[in-house]
C-alpha cells in the first residue's frame, strides 16, 4: 500500500492510496470461489459451476464490492500509518480500478484541530461566597405555605398575588370584538398573564366595583385583526380572594414527609436542601464562567463534521423533548440553523477540556464519583437505592465518571486562573440561576 497526503485547506486533507493489484485480485478470486459453492445455475450441478462462469455474470458486481471493503481496510490502516486522526467519515472517489492492475482511491475527510490551551493563567473568575441566613430560611418556608395555601374570599380592596373573579366585555372604537368578554373569569394579580397593563387597573379595586380598563394589543399579537389596536374593557370585580396560609406545625411538617421532630425537624431538612441546591448552583455558575473565559482565550478551528455530528444530536433531543410534550410524533426536522451556534460552542468545548484532560493526564476520581452519586441519590426517598442503580448500571457510571472528570478539569483550569471571592446573597445567586 502507499500512501500520499495532500493538505487541501484547513482541517481538510486528500489521502491517495495505491493498494497492490495482487492484493485485490485474489479478493476478488476467492469471493468468485465462494459464490460459485452457493449459487444455482441452469445446466450446471449445485457447487459445480466453473468460476468463468460466476465472473461473467457476478464478476463486475463483485470487484465493486471488493473495492468498497478494501477502501474501507486500507483507509483506516492509512491514517493509523500516517498518524492521522480524522474527525468525521471520509469521502470515497475510486479513480482506478481494473483487473490486473493497482486499485487507485482518493479519500477526503477532517482532522480534529492541533489545540493548544492558552492563556489560563489570564483569566479572572467570580467564585460567590454565600450564607444561608435564617431569612433566607423563613422565606422559603413561606414559599412552602404559598404552595399549600387555599384561596379565601377577602373584603379588603384587591391587592398583588391576590385573585380577582371578573365578568369583561371588550370592545374597539365601540364595538365588541370575538373573543374579548368572559364572565367568572379568575385572574391572579401580579402573574402578568394578560395583555400588557390589563391588571393594573384592578390592584386597589373591591368587589362590586366596575373598572375600565385601557390597553393596547402587541404588534406581536397572535390574532392578526387585533395587532396593535387600543381597546377599551368595561369590567365588573365580582369577588377578591386572597392566599390562606396553612400554620406552620407538626402536621405541615407531615405534609412533607416529616412525621417526628416537627418544625424543626422540617426547617433542617429544608435548609439541608437549600444548602445542597446552592452548592450545586454555585458549582454550575462558577463552571459556566470558567468555560466561557476558557472559550474566549482560546479560538479554534472547529471541523464542519463535528459540528454536524453535534447539530444532530441537538436536533434529536429537541425532538425527545416534543416528543415527550406530546407532540413530536410528526414533527419534521427542524433546520440546523437553530443549533448551530450551541453546536460549534459545545465542540470548542469538549476539545478544549479534552486537550486540559490529556495534558495533564486527569483520570476520573473514584471518591468523586461516588461523591457526585451520593449527592444526586441524597435528593431522592431512599438514596441508597440510587447509588446500587449506578453501582450496577454500567452506563449511567462511565457517564458519572465522564462529568467527574470535566469537573477535574474545570478544577484544573481554576487553580491556575485569577479566582477571586465575592460575598453575595442567597436569592441574589439562585433568582440569576433561574
Amino acid at each position: 500500500m502507499q500512501v500520499s497526503v495532500e493538505t487541501t485547506q484547513g482541517l481538510e486533507r486528500r489521502l491517495t492510496i495505491t493498494v497492490p493489484s495482487d492484493t485485490v485480485d485474489s479478493a476478488v478470486k476467492s469471493r468468485l470461489q465462494q459464490l460459485a459453492k452457493t449459487q444455482r445455475i441452469n445446466g450446471f450441478r449445485p457447487g459445480k459451476v466453473p468460476v468463468s462462469v460466476i465472473k461473467k455474470r457476478f464478476g463486475q458486481a463483485v470487484r465493486q464490492e471488493v473495492a468498497g471493503d478494501v477502501m474501507q481496510q486500507n483507509f483506516y490502516q492509512a491514517v493509523i500509518q500516517e498518524k492521522i486522526q480524522p474527525a468525521g467519515m471520509p469521502k470515497f472517489e475510486l479513480t482506478k480500478d481494473e483487473d490486473g492492475q493497482d486499485l487507485e482511491f482518493v479519500a477526503s475527510f477532517e482532522v480534529y484541530p492541533e489545540v493548544e490551551v492558552k492563556g489560563v493563567s489570564d483569566i479572572e473568575i467570580e467564585k460567590p461566597v454565600v450564607e444561608i441566613t435564617d431569612e433566607d430560611l423563613d422565606n422559603m418556608m413561606e414559599t412552602l405555605q404559598k404552595q399549600h395555601a387555599t384561596w379565601k374570599e377577602v373584603k379588603r380592596k384587591a391587592k398583588k398575588d391576590d385573585k380577582v373573579i371578573i365578568d369583561f366585555v371588550g370592545s374597539i372604537d365601540g364595538e365588541e370584538f370575538e373573543g374579548g368578554k368572559a364572565e367568572d373569569f379568575a385572574l391572579e394579580l401580579g402573574k402578568e398573564r394578560m395583555i400588557p397593563g390589563f391588571e393594573k387597573p384592578l390592584v386597589g379595586a373591591k368587589a362590586g366595583e366596575e373598572v375600565t380598563i385601557e390597553v393596547t394589543f402587541p404588534e406581536d399579537y397572535h390574532a392578526e385583526n387585533l395587532k396593535g389596536k387600543d381597546a377599551v374593557f368595561k369590567t365588573t370585580v365580582k369577588k377578591v380572594e386572597g392566599l390562606d396560609l396553612p400554620k406552620v406545625d407538626e402536621e405541615f411538617a407531615k405534609l412533607f414527609g416529616v412525621e417526628e421532630g416537627g418544625v424543626d425537624a422540617l426547617k433542617a431538612e429544608v435548609r439541608k436542601n437549600m444548602q445542597r441546591e446552592l452548592n450545586q448552583t454555585l458549582k454550575a455558575q462558577v463552571k459556566e464562567d470558567v468555560i466561557a473565559k476558557l472559550v474566549e482565550a482560546n479560538e479554534i478551528d472547529i471541523p464542519q463534521a463535528l459540528i454536524d455530528q453535534e447539530v444532530n444530536a441537538l436536533r434529536e433531543q429537541a425532538k425527545q423533548r416534543f416528543s415527550q410534550q406530546g407532540g413530536g410524533q410528526n414533527l419534521p426536522d427542524l433546520p440546523a440553523e437553530l443549533f448551530t451556534d450551541n453546536a460549534k460552542r459545545r465542540v470548542s468545548i469538549g476539545l478544549l477540556l479534552g486537550e486540559v484532560i490529556k495534558q495533564n493526564e486527569l483520570k476520573a476520581d473514584e471518591a468523586k464519583v461516588n461523591e457526585m452519586i451520593e449527592t444526586a441519590a441524597s435528593a431522592y426517598e431512599d438514596p441508597q437505592e440510587v447509588i446500587d442503580y449506578y453501582n450496577n448500571n454500567q452506563e449511567l457510571m462511565q457517564q458519572m465518571q465522564n462529568v467527574a472528570l470535566e469537573e477535574q478539569a474545570i478544577e484544573w483550569v481554576l487553580e491556575q486562573a485569577k479566582v477571586t471571592e465575592v460575598t453575595k446573597a442567597f436569592d441574589e445567586v439562585m433568582n440569576k440561576q433561574a
